[in-house]
């Protein structure tokens, strides 16, 4: 069999922490941290965690601590957030937290930042934040540059853990906004693809236009997400897809508060006409079925788009299925751009 193209590109997970029907954050973080094990011998490159609050199926809010968790459970691949939403944040206590797991955990942690409050307007005043705050994002991911850079002469606010860490940012976006400052900062930059795939060519081509090579990085690096389930056959890994199709439909559009539901049979009879348009627009970027059907999903999507590295998400209720399609995935060649270091 001839390699697939993905066999060429660090392959990475993202991770939702999902707490599923039946369980509780604890069993959400228990199989976050198995499925970070599983991906570590497989030789997936990064498992990122992302911050999301106010969201019954979600355990990752206090996003530092989970990484800590999966950090510790681990020991070669690299953890980190994709992303912590610095509006709802000083930036100085996020350069203390990632200085922190540095310390304990050094040349594995990384940072990925979003402009996106990743909650609603009451949510984030009880964070504490204002509706404003995102507006200040560019000079606060500044502001964490320094912060985890080496101190200035004369410098009196330091981050300590942080300082002289050099903890690698990445900017994360689903629009040209994000684009525009990653290669401004020249910064990696992650695409949201999916979910919010719309603004995908234009962001990753203003965003490889414009790039500024800095002292973090010399040329343009893209990941892209996606969102990946494999099973042994088609009509398997359709049925298991379902538990992430209605959890989408019950939180993005019918504004449910729900945990991640078993599978059904099938999604047809559930979803509304103008549900299953939005959802089939939301996740174009998926790629569902046994892997040759996958394989040849992930080579037109590298094909097409030539990301630099790809970072993908494995939703499933059955925490056996996820554990398969990782293996499934590898035996398509990730790891191979690893090993090849």
């Amino acid at each position: 069999m001839t390699p697939s193209p993905i066999a060429a590109l660090p392959i990475s997970l993202l991770d939702l922490a999902q707490i599923p029907e039946g369980g509780t954050a604890q069993t959400a973080l228990h199989r976050s941290r198995e499925l970070a094990q599983h991906a570590e011998r497989l030789g997936f490159e990064r498992f990122w965690l992302a911050e999301h609050h106010n969201m019954a199926g979600i355990a990752s809010a206090a996003t530092s601590v989970a990484i800590g968790f999966i950090a510790e459970g681990t020991s070669t691949i690299r953890v980190g957030a994709g992303g912590i939403m610095l509006p709802n944040h000083a930036p100085l206590v996020i350069a203390e937290q990632f200085g922190t797991l540095d310390a304990l955990y050094p040349g594995r942690i990384d940072l990925g930042v979003g402009r996106a409050p990743g909650s609603d307007q009451p949510t984030m005043r009880a964070l504490r934040r204002d509706h404003t705050s995102a507006e200040s994002f560019p000079s606060d991911v500044q502001e964490l540059q320094a912060l985890l850079g080496d101190p200035a002469a004369g410098q009196h606010i330091q981050a300590v853990p942080g300082a002289g860490s050099h903890v690698p940012l990445w900017i994360l976006g689903s629009s040209l906004y994000g684009a525009q400052l990653a290669a401004a900062l020249g910064l990696p930059y992650a695409f949201a693809s999916h979910f919010a795939p719309a603004a995908l060519v234009p962001a990753i081509r203003v965003y490889r236009e414009r790039f500024q090579p800095s002292a973090q990085l010399a040329q343009p690096h893209v990941m892209l997400a996606a969102n990946v389930l494999v099973a042994d056959d088609d009509e398997e890994a359709t049925r298991l897809f379902t538990s992430m199709q209605r959890s989408f439909i019950d939180g993005a559009f019918r504004r449910q508060r729900t945990l991640l539901p078993p599978p059904m049979a099938t999604i047809e009879d559930y979803w509304r006409p103008q549900e299953r348009q939005e959802l089939t627009n939301m996740l174009s970027c998926s790629f569902v079925g046994s892997p040759d059907t996958v394989r040849a999903g992930l080579d037109g999507f590298i094909a097409e788009h030539a990301p630099d590295e790809l970072i993908l998400t494995t939703s499933a209720y059955d925490q056996a299925a996820r554990l398969r399609s990782l293996e499934l995935l590898a035996g398509l060649g990730v790891g191979a751009a690893a090993a090849a270091r």
